[in-house]
């Protein structure tokens, strides 16, 4: 049986590998852009390392141990969502892992430990499992997520496997969508949204009303904005930034960074593969070469918007900064 991942085939055959040689690391990491397929790919693993059947995962709906991890209610197989400022990881959850790793396990024969964004912990929290990657029980395997491994401690870095997970081609998506149901010109431009992640792609395709949707509302408000002054942009800021968790604002960053890449790739060569396909003509109407340079300040303030906001900067703060930074053009422009 395969592991019913979508691509990223180098990793599964590496992972299946050491399975059979009984060479498993005690510690893994998987990077890539959120929603790449990081976290189904560890709990791939975290059923393999407890499948009874002969050729593991054997993901048949009547294997109790493949069906309770795919549930998260097996309870050897953990999945640990930050709980701190931010989504951070904190050394509360760290202390609670390990006290829970140096029991034996319960049904499986081994206990996996899968920790979401380890990128996003506590300086505490990090330092702190730091020791268990150290001496790991012997039963135990800890995969390790994060978007960004450069922000993670070089003690950690190095006692993990690292697995790098790239974005897919769009091509791939776009036939996936479609075998999954989903219409071709919304397979099309779902796939081009998706920006090479698979699971951002299915999960939009199930609810692809709501995703463009909402793309739709945050692009026509930062497009609103360009000719608008000071107040307008400060007002918009407020109205994104209230009540909103920062995994909201990211989504938000991450859309209006696609469409002013967009204008960048139009600005400079006059074509290209542009994500926001259904936004061409205006795109297209925005773009100039004198503007290169106003395009590439905008990108920088949404790269430094979005690092702040990872660094538990108020998202209304981020927001502000960065919507008084873009470039101020004419509604007749």
């Amino acid at each position: 049986m395969t592991w019913q991942i979508v691509g990223h085939e180098w990793a599964v055959s590496l992972l299946r590998r050491q399975l059979a040689s009984g060479r498993v690391s005690h510690a893994y990491l998987l990077t890539g852009p959120p929603q790449i397929g990081e976290t189904l790919l560890a709990r791939r693993l975290a059923q393999a390392l407890n499948c009874p059947g002969t050729d593991p995962p054997c993901g048949a709906g009547d294997c109790p141990a493949c069906k309770r991890i795919e549930a998260g209610t097996h309870p050897d197989v953990r999945i640990i969502r930050g709980e701190g400022v931010g989504d951070s990881l904190t050394i509360d959850q760290v202390r609670t892992l390990q006290r829970e790793a140096a029991l034996f396990p319960y049904e499986g024969r081994n206990r996996v430990f899968i920790l979401r964004r380890m990128d996003l912990a506590s300086t505490q929290a990090a330092n702190a499992l730091l020791k268990t990657l150290e001496e790991p029980p012997a039963h135990v395997v800890l995969v390790l997520t994060a978007v960004d491994a450069n922000a993670l401690p070089p003690t950690v870095l190095s006692r993990c496997q690292r697995l790098d997970l790239r974005p897919l081609p769009r091509g791939r998506i776009e036939a996936e969508l479609r075998e999954r149901g989903v219409d071709t010109d919304q397979a099309r431009l779902l796939a081009g949204l998706s920006a090479g992640r698979i699971g951002w792609a299915i999960e939009a395709g199930k609810r692809e009303g709501a995703v463009l949707n909402r793309r739709q509302r945050e692009l026509d408000g930062m497009v609103r904005v360009l000719p608008a002054c000071r107040i307008e942009r400060l007002n918009l800021a407020q109205s994104l930034g209230r009540d909103r968790d920062p995994r909201a604002s990211r989504e938000t960053l991450e859309i209006w960074a696609a469409w002013w890449r967009d204008l960048l790739l139009l600005s400079g060569r006059g074509d290209g593969p542009v994500v926001n396909v259904d936004r061409l003509a205006e795109l297209s109407a925005l773009a100039r070469p004198e503007r290169l340079g106003e395009v590439w300040a905008a990108i920088r303030a949404l790269q430094d918007a979005a690092a702040q906001i990872e660094n538990n900067v108020s998202p209304r703060l981020a927001l502000e900064g960065l919507l008084l930074k873009l470039p101020r053009w004419a509604a007749k422009d």
